[in-house]
């Protein structure tokens, strides 16, 4: 007797417990955007340029060195490395600014960026700029006029061996 109700007393706890997760796997719901947003991801990594120039070593500083040593004709001061500024505007209006320090204890790797950013869908011009040196002017500059339909994310990379800013429309997943 004893087995026929723990049979139905397990089959009941079952079904309450395959009822709480199809409530809680329907309600409530999710919204990863606004029906009239789409979403602009900002994400590489970058590493500036060395904040001090490197040089070559003279003859005479070379014959002063250990045979072991005297393969290495470049000398650089300092592994450090400029910091990175990116800016992102749409339509004339800053979207987004930062100052990205390099990492690394010597502060000699790469600057890394992840930002997502919602912004109203439809046409836009957007302008994104680098700067990885010393100075006040930006190296690398990138402006588009894209349409961004609701529900879409729009990815914009960095790859300066390609000539700088990648944008690129995605499915929103």
């Amino acid at each position: 007797m004893i087995k026929p109700l723990q049979y139905i007393g397990q089959g009941l706890f079952y079904a309450l417990f395959f009822g709480v997760i199809g409530y809680f796997s329907t309600w409530p719901t999710y919204t990863y955007m606004q029906p009239d947003e789409t979403l602009i991801k900002l994400s590489f990594g970058h590493a500036g340029q060395l904040k001090e120039a490197c040089r070559e070593r003279t003859p005479e500083e070379i014959a002063k060195l250990p045979m072991y040593q005297r393969k290495v004709t470049t000398v650089c001061p300092s592994r450090e490395r400029a910091d990175v500024v990116v800016e992102l505007e749409m339509d004339g209006k800053q979207l987004y600014h930062v100052v990205l320090k390099p990492t690394g204890f010597s502060h000699s790797g790469n600057s890394n960026i992840y930002r997502r950013i919602p912004v109203k869908a439809g046409v836009h011009t957007l302008k994104a700029r680098l700067k990885d040196h010393i100075g006040d002017e930006f190296n690398f500059m990138h402006e588009e006029t894209v349409n961004l339909a609701p529900g879409r994310i729009m990815v914009i990379d960095f790859k300066a061996a390609t000539g700088g800013f990648i944008f690129k429309n995605k499915n929103a997943t």
